[in-house]
């Protein structure tokens, strides 16, 4: 018996693939934040391994709402 989802790190791949043409329409600037919407996802692959999403955008929207979070509530904190 075969999986039926690929792991997180090929679909991440494949994912990112897809939006290869958005990315080619940003500029430079814009492209070095998209990159980085990935490289966030890539910070919590395990747990977006773990959630077992069939829709991986889920997931990854999922990673960088909740590490924008933690940026927030860090921003309230004492030095």
């Amino acid at each position: 018996m075969g999986r039926t989802i690929p792991s997180f790190r090929i679909a991440l791949y494949q994912e990112e693939k897809k939006w290869k043409v958005f990315r080619t329409a940003l500029d430079r600037k814009n492209k070095k934040i998209f990159d980085d919407v990935f490289a966030t996802s890539r910070q919590y692959i395990s747990a977006c391994m773990m959630a077992c999403r069939p829709v991986r955008l889920e997931s990854i929207f999922m990673v960088v709402i909740f590490h924008h979070f933690k940026q927030i509530l860090s921003l309230g904190e004492p030095d």
